[in-house]
C-alpha cells in the first residue's frame, strides 16, 4: 500500500470545550444584562454569573461537553487519534473504505451513501483488516466520511488500482464492534475497542 512517509492532518475535530464554555457565559451574562439593567439592580444581577459558576463543573463539563460526538479527533496519513487512543492506518482497512467510497457509499450501517445519512447519524464506521470496525462519532460525519474516503483512495493507489485489487484480494467483511453495557455508560464504547489502539 502506497503509504505517505510525511505525516499529513488530514481532518481534526476539537474537543468543543471553548465554544461550550462560550455559549455558557453568553447564556448567563445575558441573564446578568437583563436582570440589571431592567429588571433589578446590577448588585442583583451578579446572582447569575456566581449562578453559572456553581453550575459549571457538574452540569457544563460533566454533562454538555462530554457527548461523544465533541470528542478530540485527529486523523493524519499514520494513525487516527480519538481522545488519547492511538489507530495506526496499518490496521485499517483502507482498500474497504476505498472500494466503498468509489461505489458512491460510505461506512455508516448498511453503506448508505454519504448524501442520504439521516441528520440524526453522527457514526463513522473504521474497518480493520482482522474484520472488525468499530464506530467514531463526529458533529460532521459527512466531512470526516468524505476526508477519510478520498484518502484512502489515494493511499490505495488511485482508483483504478483499488478497483483492481478489491477484484483480486478478499478479506473479512467487517462488523461492527458494538458497546457492551456496564454500569458507567460513559465507558460501554470502549471496552470491546480497547486492544484496537496501540
Amino acid at each position: 500500500m502506497a503509504m505517505t512517509e510525511k505525516r499529513r492532518v488530514l481532518y481534526r475535530q476539537g474537543s468543543g470545550f471553548w465554544r461550550m464554555t462560550a455559549k455558557w457565559a453568553l447564556f448567563f451574562g445575558a441573564l446578568a444584562l437583563l436582570d440589571g439593567g431592567l429588571l433589578r439592580s446590577w448588585g442583583d444581577a451578579l446572582v447569575w454569573p456566581m449562578i453559572g459558576i456553581l453550575l459549571w463543573v457538574p452540569f457544563g463539563i460533566g454533562v454538555v461537553w462530554y457527548p461523544k460526538k465533541d470528542q478530540k479527533v485527529v486523523l493524519t496519513t499514520r494513525e487516527l487519534r480519538v481522545r488519547r487512543k492511538r489507530l495506526p492506518m496499518e490496521k485499517v482497512n483502507l482498500l474497504h473504505v476505498a472500494r466503498l467510497w468509489l461505489e458512491g457509499r460510505s461506512t455508516a450501517d448498511g453503506g448508505e451513501p454519504v448524501a442520504e445519512w439521516a441528520r440524526s447519524e453522527r457514526l463513522v464506521w473504521v474497518p480493520l483488516w482482522d474484520g472488525r470496525a468499530f464506530g467514531v462519532e463526529f458533529r460532521d460525519p459527512a466531512a470526516f466520511a468524505k476526508v477519510f474516503g478520498a484518502f484512502a483512495v489515494e493511499a490505495c493507489g488511485g482508483p483504478d488500482i483499488v478497483r483492481a485489487r478489491a477484484a483480486a484480494e478478499t478479506y473479512p467483511e467487517p462488523h461492527p464492534t458494538r458497546p457492551r453495557r456496564t454500569a458507567d455508560a460513559n465507558d460501554g464504547s470502549w471496552l470491546d475497542v480497547l486492544d484496537i489502539f496501540d
